[in-house]
């Protein structure tokens, strides 16, 4: 039932973000953003954010992902700018989400099929442009800050039913430590970050979906 419901909304939602799975891990703490900064005040705070997000060429992190009916997974996440990304999710889950070529990929393990999406249709997808900049076609709804969090609202303005892209940055060193999609029903879905490296080297075969030989592996493991 899951992976068939799965299936319908793929070409409509953030892939990595709106899979509930397993139920028992606990919400993180303290990485909440709230309180909106006043307009006049928001430049230099979104200037740090796209310089932060424009100097990452290479991510490796865990990852905590809950859903709204309570639902969670852990998995390592890898991404590499401009343009891809992979969620490797932890065992039992046989979930696995890559994005290269412009393409989002789910793949099951277990009913070895894949899927395909544009990288476009998820709001996911604006954090792997070539240059991240907040403004023209992305729109900044709200600009929060509160406890050394800083929370940035957005959404794509030629498609605003697509839904709401959150990103939380520590500012302290300033790192991107989560986010929180809401798609076009109201759905919420929260991805915190952890044990955090970047500018490591990554193999492009993590990432080359389009090569035959990938779901091979995929298959053999």
């Amino acid at each position: 039932m899951l992976r068939r419901t799965l299936l319908t909304i793929l070409p409509v939602l953030a892939l990595p973000l709106l899979l509930p799975a397993r139920a028992g891990a606990q919400s993180p703490r303290g990485a909440t953003a709230s309180g909106p900064v006043p307009p006049r005040e928001q430049g230099p705070l979104l200037a740090r954010a796209e310089a932060y997000l424009n100097g990452i060429t290479t991510l490796k992190a865990r990852f905590l992902q809950l859903a709204q009916n309570g639902g969670s997974a852990e998995g390592t996440a890898f991404i590499a700018r401009p343009g891809r990304m992979r969620f490797e999710y932890d065992p039992p889950e046989p979930l696995l989400l890559v994005a290269s070529d412009n393409q989002f990929l789910y793949y099951d393990r277990e009913l070895k099929q894949p899927s395909v999406v544009p990288v476009g249709s998820t709001p996911l997808g604006l954090l792997l442009r070539r240059e991240i900049r907040f403004g023209g076609d992305v729109e900044v709804m709200e600009v929060t800050r509160n406890g050394g969090f800083l929370g940035i609202t957005l959404r794509r303005r030629d498609n605003p039913a697509e839904g709401q892209l959150t990103l939380v940055f520590s500012e302290q060193p300033m790192e991107l430590r989560q986010w929180l999609v809401v798609d076009g029903q109201g759905r919420q879905t929260r991805v915190t970050l952890s044990t955090i490296e970047t500018g490591m080297p990554l193999e492009r075969r993590l990432f080359t979906f389009n090569d035959p030989r990938f779901f091979e592996e995929e298959r053999n493991r």
